[in-house]
């Protein structure tokens, strides 16, 4: 492929970059998450060359991302669960996991052959602006090699993926940092990943949630046991400083890097990949050791993503 376009997140540079995506390429793009791979959902074509920019295995499902309630609609089944947490949630960082509608047009490798999909309505103004002047929804994980870590900025989609897609929207950094929290509205309603949004606050609407993602295969985006993983090891609960490791610190305390100083877990979790790959170059090979993070609100989201990174590879 040619080399990697850099595009502003102007009119003329969605309007490029939908142009693009109708010829079945694939473009980055910023969502309030992280920076989304996005391709044509309905094209096998261009869903394929999205795992094989990635490395992705197949049977691990993507996101088909909308601009709209109608769009989702024309996708999934929506029952009143599924209406009322999008009412509340969405546009936002939140995806379902619904009913595939049968005539919805998906390309089954959106899906990995599932009968359900994963839909999200972002709520950043580029991400959304893209997918209505495209027309239709994309796939989109993110845009970094699989496994790897999730990228925050358009300077971590290039890092990984330059020369393997046709061009990145650079929208800055995102607010979030984490990706989006993945409920499946099956007979109960299941946390599948923890994410920008709090459990706490879905089940002030649902109740309590029941923790799903433990099938033989994934149902769902992010459940790999080993994922968003920076090249150095990384030790976890670390109240302590080992020789020759870099600390990635939280809250008060001596640190070569601080999610937050202040201990505020929005902060932490806007800053975690970006600092993460700080740490990885910093540490070139050497252990990452990062403090405790209370699992509360989005540290649960941030310690899932930090186990995942600390997992055996």
């Amino acid at each position: 492929m040619a080399m990697t376009e850099i595009l502003p997140p102007t009119s003329d540079g969605i309007a490029k970059a939908a142009a693009l995506l109708r010829q079945g390429l694939l473009v980055a793009f910023p969502t309030e998450t992280v920076y989304g791979l996005g391709g044509d959902a309905r094209s096998d074509l261009a869903v394929a060359r999205i795992y094989e920019a990635k490395g992705r295995p197949r049977f691990n499902p993507l996101i088909a991302h909308v601009s709209d309630m109608d769009m989702a609609r024309r996708l999934a089944v929506f029952d009143d669960r599924a209406e009322a947490l999008a009412a509340r949630f969405w546009p936002g960082p939140l995806t379902l996991v619904l009913p595939l509608r049968e005539d919805a047009g998906l390309s089954p490798y959106v899906t990995a052959e599932l009968p359900t999909v994963a839909i999200r309505l972002p709520a950043h103004p580029v991400a959304r602006a893209l997918i209505a002047t495209f027309g239709g929804p994309l796939a989109a994980p993110s845009a970094n090699p699989s496994g790897r870590v999730s990228p925050t900025r358009a300077a971590h989609v290039m890092d990984g993926l330059a020369g393997r897609i046709a061009a990145v929207i650079d929208g800055g950094a995102c607010a979030v940092g984490v990706e989006s929290t993945i409920l499946g509205l099956f007979e109960a309603t299941e946390l599948l990943r923890p994410g920008g949004v709090a459990a706490e606050e879905i089940e002030a609407l649902t109740g309590p949630l029941a923790l799903g993602g433990h099938g033989p295969r994934p149902n769902a985006p992010g459940q790999l046991a080993s994922h968003y993983a920076p090249a150095s090891p990384v030790r976890l609960e670390a109240s302590d400083r080992r020789a020759g490791e870099v600390r990635l610190g939280f809250g008060p305390g001596e640190a070569d890097l601080s999610l937050s100083p202040s201990g505020d877990l929005v902060e932490a979790a806007a800053n975690l990949f970006h600092l993460l790959r700080e740490a990885d170059s910093l540490a070139q090979g050497r252990p990452i050791a990062v403090a405790p993070i209370p699992e509360t609100g989005l540290g649960r989201a941030i310690n899932d993503r930090l186990r995942r990174a600390a997992a055996p590879r």
